[in-house]
């Protein structure tokens, strides 16, 4: 590989660990991947504090001489892709990483409540599942951080439609926020007031059964009365 300048770099964390430099996907070996996938999500971090996260079974001599060898691995396969102070590690601030693009954008989502959203991001929102498969406990703490901030830029996102006029919008927010949850009455109470909003009283009226038969199989509980007056006109209990 040529040398690489720190800009070049891609890292994806969603839907799969990839790694780019250019248009070039490179490979790296499991160790490697998963510290650098840590720095990506966690920013800078003392050394110590990285080799006990990834090493947590390993002694405090040990997880510190594999952390030393994946430093050295990477440093040498991708240059510039790691920045390394004395006592820290973290990414060089121009490797591009799109957990934090998303991230960015929902910032500004929830930041400038009434500007226009961008189609992106609700496809960006919907399939932004974190390294799926991956099971250690720092990526499983990472992965529902990142589901619950999904769920609310969603929601947010469906009520800004609702609010605009945009009832077909909002249907497909609350609808990707009900796929990721399926029990968050809050998404399927957006979904019936979209329904609604749209004029479809028959879809509304699906939309509240289907969530209905769910909670009472799983939890053995009905809908809150705000979710059921909103179909009690035309749908008998």
């Amino acid at each position: 590989m040529t040398v690489a300048l720190a800009q070049d770099w891609q890292l994806n964390l969603l839907g799969a660990w990839r790694l780019r430099c250019g248009s070039s996907t490179v490979t790296a070996a499991s160790r490697e991947q998963r510290l650098i996938a840590c720095v990506g999500l966690l920013g800078c971090r003392h050394r110590s504090f990285l080799a006990g996260l990834l090493w947590p079974k390993s002694s405090e001599t040990q997880a510190a001489g594999n952390l030393r060898t994946s430093v050295w691995c990477i440093s040498h396969a991708f240059p510039h892709l790691l920045q390394a102070g004395a006592d820290t590690l973290e990414l060089h601030e121009s490797v591009r990483v799109d957990v934090t693009a998303l991230q960015r954008n929902v910032a500004t989502l929830q930041a400038q409540p009434d500007a226009r959203i961008p189609d992106s991001y609700l496809e960006d929102l919907s399939r932004a599942d974190l390294l799926p498969g991956w099971y250690d406990d720092w990526v499983i703490f990472e992965q529902e951080r990142l589901r619950q901030l999904r769920l609310s830029a969603l929601e947010l996102m469906a009520r800004h439609h609702l609010a605009a006029g945009e009832p077909g919008r909002a249907v497909i927010a609350a609808l990707s926020a009900a796929s990721i949850e399926p029990l968050r009455e809050s998404a399927h109470l957006l979904l019936v007031q979209a329904h609604l909003a749209a004029g479809n009283r028959a879809a509304a009226v699906r939309a509240y059964t289907m969530f209905s038969n769910l909670l009472e199989g799983e939890l053995g509980v009905q809908p809150s009365n705000q979710m059921s007056d909103l179909v009690s006109a035309f749908h008998p209990h």
